[in-house]
């Protein structure tokens, strides 16, 4: 499957999982995290498939509305990409960002060490 369709995919996938999500995480919120990750990640020359996805995947499964679980959110996006034709190490990249960003991790040192 080639980028776009991965990443057209991908938005479907992510519409239809948040379709009932509250305001903050809904896929509005989503679309705008990606637009501004596209914006950024052309700038800086970045694998725009491994941010897109992550963009799109990161709020998947929000620990705040799981019991505060942390793992939800990279296990379905995981999932969901290994079904997808995209080879393990775009996979363990976009779930490393995933399982490693979070706007309550913004006061501590960042645990990913790439780019994207």
């Amino acid at each position: 499957m080639n980028p776009n369709a991965i990443i057209n995919q991908t938005i479907v996938f992510v519409k239809e999982t948040l379709k009932d999500a509250e305001g903050g995480h809904d896929w509005f919120h989503i679309e705008r995290v990606y637009k501004t990750a596209q914006t950024i990640g052309k700038t800086e020359q970045a694998n725009m498939l491994v941010v897109s996805l992550a963009a799109l995947l990161h709020d998947i499964a929000d620990s705040k509305f799981n019991n505060g679980d942390e793992t939800i959110g990279p296990k379905i996006a995981r999932t969901f990409l290994e079904k997808q034709s995209i080879d393990k190490h775009s996979i363990d990249h976009v779930v490393g960002i995933i399982a490693n960003i979070s706007f309550k991790g913004g006061k501590e040192p960042s645990k990913i060490d790439s780019l994207e």
